[in-house]
Formats: structure tokens, sequence, C-alpha cells
């Protein structure tokens, strides 16, 4: 196992493929004739889920530390890329190397303070810009392109491009940050707690004239208030949920352990004795 300060040993006999290596490999397999029959009846839509699953599979690979594991998780994500890829040159829309070109092109265009003119071979720093003020070119320059995108069209929002298929979770996010940089925000974190307090309070009035239905649709506007105060801390709130996710598993398999360890199951258990081992759990943290 590597490090993460190391690279991964390498044997010297070891043949090294390439991307164009990596290129044929997809060819052949989608070869109506020589290929997989399950890669050959691969469509746009069947591999989505398998692009989804991979991101998140990578995510979880660098939230555990497992360097060892991410070189394969990586790969597998740009497999995602190389399938798609195919199925543009086998239908005549485009091909990796365009995929590489329009993706260079872009952060080149997004990089001025990096790429005064445009190009590689024009980079230099033109000193120490502040982070805010380099975001700020980033968002200007991306609400160009999206206003480019949209020439024609009867409609332009803010919100245009923000994917319906992203998580819920991460799209509130780019919802209410897309909104944020249109003016549509509050001043300060007071404003959106107090918003959460008014959510919750809806929530709470409903549930007491016994309409849950209602309570629902206010639970979604109390979570969509917390990824505001979330985006107002500086933090993504779907990786805060999956570490909250984390350390609840680690503390109720305590409690299960602890639990276990005594003769009991956690339907014998009390509240009173969860709650002891999960406190225990939490001191160990």
């Amino acid at each position: 196992m590597s490090s993460a300060s190391e690279p991964m040993s390498r044997d010297a006999s070891e043949t090294r493929h390439d991307l164009d290596d990596l290129l044929t490999l997809m060819r052949v397999l989608r070869d109506p004739e020589a290929g997989c029959p399950w890669d050959i009846k691969q469509h746009w839509e069947t591999i989505v889920p398998h692009t989804l699953e991979e991101a998140y599979e990578v995510a979880d690979a660098i939230e555990r530390r497992a360097f060892d594991e991410l070189p394969g998780e990586l790969g597998d994500l740009l497999f995602q890329v190389v399938y798609y890829s195919q199925f543009g040159a086998e239908e005549g829309r485009f091909d990796f190397a365009d995929v590489v070109h329009t993706l260079t092109a872009k952060m080149l265009r997004r990089h001025p303070h990096v790429f005064p003119d445009g190009t590689l071979a024009s980079r230099r720093h033109d000193g120490e810009l502040p982070e805010s003020e380099i975001k700020a070119r980033w968002e200007a320059l991306k609400a160009e392109e999206r206003a480019t995108r949209a020439e024609g069209v009867a409609s332009v929002s803010a919100l245009d491009d923000v994917p319906r298929a992203m998580p819920a979770l991460s799209r509130a996010a780019k919802l209410s940050k897309r909104a944020a940089g249109e003016g549509f925000d509050w001043p300060d974190e007071r404003g959106v707690l107090d918003k959460i307090h008014e959510e919750l309070g809806e929530v709470e009035a409903a549930l007491a004239a016994g309409d849950r239905e209602h309570a629902r649709s206010e639970v979604g506007d109390l979570l969509f208030a917390t990824v505001n105060l979330a985006r107002r801390l500086g933090c993504d709130p779907e990786q805060q949920l999956r570490e909250t996710n984390a350390r609840f598993e680690t503390r109720f398999r305590h409690v299960e352990r602890a639990l276990s360890a005594s003769g009991a199951t956690m339907t014998e258990a009390s509240l009173e004795e969860m709650e002891r081992h999960w406190q225990e759990a939490k001191r160990r943290e």
C-alpha cells in the first residue's frame, strides 16, 4: 500500500498503458462484431447511473484517505468519460479529443489571471489576487457563458444550467449560491438563522394542526434554509451530511456492540441505556 506522500510502486517490467490504449480498448469493446455483448448494448442513459456511482466512490475513497484505492476509482470515473465520448464518435457528434479541447479552452478562458492571452504560451501570474476576486471573476465568466448559450432564448435565468439530476442537497446549495450571486440573499447569518426558526415553527404548527402533508412540505423548506446556512458558513452541505452520517454510524455501531456485550439487544434496551452508550461513543471520538 502506498502512502499519501509516495507514488504507487511499479514493476519495471510492467507494460504501462496510456490514453491511446484506453481509447482503443473502448472502440474494441463497442465493436459490433468483436466487442463485449454487455458494452455493445449500452447507450447514453444506461451509463448515467454508473457515472454517478463512480463519482461517489471517488469521493468515498478521498474521505477515507484511501489513496491506494484512488487511482483505480479515478480510472473508473475516467472510463465513464471515455464511454460517452465513444457514443458521441459513433453518432458523429464529438469524440474524446473534442472533450479535451473544450475543457482546456474553457479553463484557459476562465483563468485570465494566469493565462492573460487565453493561451498556454501566455502563462503568467499578475501577483497574488485575493481569492474573493478570483471567485468573482470565475462567476462573472460563467455568467457570460450562460448568456452566450442562451442567445435567442426568450427568458434567461441565473438558474438555467443547474442540473436537475443533481442530488437534491447539492442542487439546493447550487441554486441558493446562484441566487445569492444575483443579490438574492440575507445580509448576514442571523437572517438565515431567523429563517430556519421560522420554517421550524411552521413544521411545528402543521403537526399541531394534524396536517402531516403540509408538515412534509415545510420540512423541505427547513432543509433548504439549512442549506443556505451551510453556504453562508462556506461549507458543502452534502459533504457535511456525509461526515455526520459517518459519525452517526460509528456511534450507533458502538451502542450495538455495548448492548450485545451486556447480553441485551436494541429492542430490549431502554432509551436511557442507549443514550448512555451513545454519549460514551461521543467521548471516545
